[in-house]
């Protein structure tokens, strides 16, 4: 993995018009992604995480949704300002996309190496033979057997796991920098789920390609992720490397969502904590931690102001108030020691 950021998010709010008010689904979020790194995006339902990938590549709709502020840097340039013609330049050219479904995504209608043909329709100079010498060679990456047979098929005449290695064909096409996965693994079984995930951990190293992983599903993360960020309410409340978010966690919702799972070294009595409460309303967000409502450390402050960023290291950062110096030692919760806490006094 380098040092060097390909992609930069700076103070991105995004936001939908609908019939019931304006949505603040995406609030001030800001984060890089260096090359050759798999960074993982990972959350519950409506937390934001879809919505930040699809903002990339302005996917979703203009007629609905609109960017409140902040920047979106793609190698230095402005991607935010980009007209849809400058953006078809960079969707699947220098940034894929993996979507959720593999069925809703392909077309029922056309055969795979049709579809995978269109993709190659941009770049000029390549005559047929030469676009379905590259697409087996594609399809051949991704271990997709007798991939001479797969090209005249129909995606409802594949497996699911066959599906989601097209999609990630597909993605490859134009030889991408950064691929974004949306839930890449919702639909697959276990055994196919680690195939796939193997593959885009390959990818990712032999072709050094940025992946962004959106989940929801932390047993994903830990297998594959250099680096998490943990959204919650259309917000960033931690990020940090993989290590960091399991063994050092310092948000209570970090640690509701580790809780919430089962663990290989937990007892047959023991058994699991949800995250009481719901999520908050993004019609009209809390003006203080988006969490604070459901989280049992809960202080005052916490529901009258948004916590400053709290850095532990180069990599690991949060965004609560058990970080502050005159915050109680909470069990569970990584914090600043007594040492560090008297240099924030001074």
């Amino acid at each position: 993995m380098s040092d060097k950021n390909i992609l930069e998010i700076k103070n991105l709010s995004f936001s939908f018009h609908t019939y019931g008010g304006i949505v603040k689904a995406v609030r001030d979020i800001s984060f890089e992604v260096k090359e050759g790194e798999i960074l993982g995006i990972v959350g519950e339902s409506g937390c934001g995480k879809s919505v930040t990938a699809q903002c990339i590549l302005k996917l979703n709709p203009e007629s609905v949704g609109f960017f409140e502020s902040g920047s979106m840097l793609y190698e230095g340039k402005e991607l935010i300002t980009k007209s849809d013609k400058e953006m078809r330049k960079i969707r699947g050219k220098e940034i894929g996309f993996i979507f959720q479904d593999p069925m809703t995504s392909l077309n029922p209608t056309m055969r795979i190496g049709k579809q995978i043909e269109e993709i190659f329709l941009g770049r000029t100079g390549l005559s047929h033979n030469q676009i379905k010498k590259e697409t087996l060679e594609i399809l051949e990456k991704v271990g997709i057997t007798d991939p001479e047979r797969r090209l005249k098929q129909y995606p409802h005449e594949l497996s699911g796991g066959m599906r989601q290695r097209i999609g990630i064909a597909m993605a490859l096409v134009g030889k991408p920098k950064i691929i974004i996965a949306d839930e890449p693994t919702t639909s697959l079984d276990v055994t196919i789920e680690a195939q796939i995930l193997s593959l885009l951990k390959s990818l990712c190293k032999t072709m050094n390609v940025a992946v962004m992983i959106i989940t929801h599903d932390l047993g994903v993360i830990a297998k594959i992720c250099d680096r998490v960020l943990v959204m919650y309410g259309g917000k960033i409340m931690e990020s940090g490397s993989s290590d960091d978010i399991f063994y050092k966690k310092a948000h209570p919702y970090t640690k509701g969502l580790l809780q919430s799972i089962a663990r290989l070294d937990m007892k047959k009595e023991e058994e699991l904590i949800p995250i009481e409460g719901t999520p908050p309303d993004l019609f009209s967000p809390p003006k203080g931690c988006p969490f604070a409502v459901r989280c049992e450390h809960a202080m005052e402050i916490c529901y009258e102001q948004m916590p400053e960023q709290t850095i532990f290291s180069g990599l690991h950062l949060t965004y609560c108030w058990l970080q502050h110096p005159y915050a109680p030692k909470t069990e569970g919760i990584y914090q600043l020691n007594e040492e560090e806490k008297a240099d924030d006094l001074k």
